[in-house]
């Protein structure tokens, strides 16, 4: 509790912001910015770790997801920590909805990423067809970057600001993909399955956070 309150993890949204589902985990004011209840993140935190853990035993796939300037540097370095997939950018629709299409691209950029390597193009090709599958091949690393070796569909989610990330928990919610989700005042709490009630703008706390998921994580691995 005391390293989540030192990262400034307790400052909500402003109460004008706050989703009604929030009002359980508040517990009062400073200025105009709410006050969370840190023992119950704290609680929701250790859960949260439980199932991380658990998700690693298994072999379970976690994507992570988050593509707030201010937090996409963390959710990208985290991910990469455990070599688990990401989206640290804006999600791309159909990413679980439409897997099956996300899927070809993905091998497409493996197919190119191939050619590229063994110097195979340059004998294929005329210099205005390489120009096109350079910009093709620099177009799919964008959109595909963090999800080039996903597989399958993620197994869950790890998710921060569930309301910026409407689309990605959409999608999730349709396939019946559980969330866990770092989430402020202002997000709806029934949309992550293990939702972490904390500051999902400040780099301190949802670095913190993302720490401890991720060490329950290895810890998983290598139970």
């Amino acid at each position: 509790m005391k390293r989540l309150f030192d990262t400034g993890a307790h400052f909500a949204q402003v109460k004008s912001r706050r989703h009604p589902s929030m009002k359980p985990y508040l517990v009062g004011t400073k200025g105009r910015q709410e006050i969370i209840d840190l023992v119950k993140t704290a609680e929701q935190l250790e859960a949260a770790k439980g199932v991380m853990a658990a998700l690693a035993k298994e072999g379970k796939t976690v994507l992570f997801v988050g593509g707030k300037v201010e937090i996409a540097a963390l959710v990208k370095k985290a991910a990469e920590g455990i070599s688990a997939p990401y989206v640290a950018t804006r999600w791309l629709g159909g990413t679980i909805s439409n897997w099956s299409e996300i899927k070809k691209r993905i091998d497409r950029l493996a197919e190119l990423k191939e050619a590229a390597a063994a110097g195979t193009l340059a004998k294929q090709h005329t210099k205005l067809e390489l120009v096109k599958i350079d910009r093709e091949k620099k177009r799919l690393e964008e959109r595909l970057d963090g999800i080039t070796a996903l597989s399958k569909r993620p197994d869950a989610l790890l998710v921060i600001d569930t309301k910026h990330e409407k689309h990605a928990v959409k999608e999730a919610h349709d396939a019946g993909i559980p969330l866990i989700a770092i989430m402020s005042s202002d997000c709806n709490l029934s949309d992550a399955t293990y939702p972490i009630v904390a500051n999902d703008t400040s780099r301190e706390s949802v670095q913190l956070i993302l720490s401890e998921l991720t060490e329950a994580f290895k810890k998983g691995q290598t139970a």
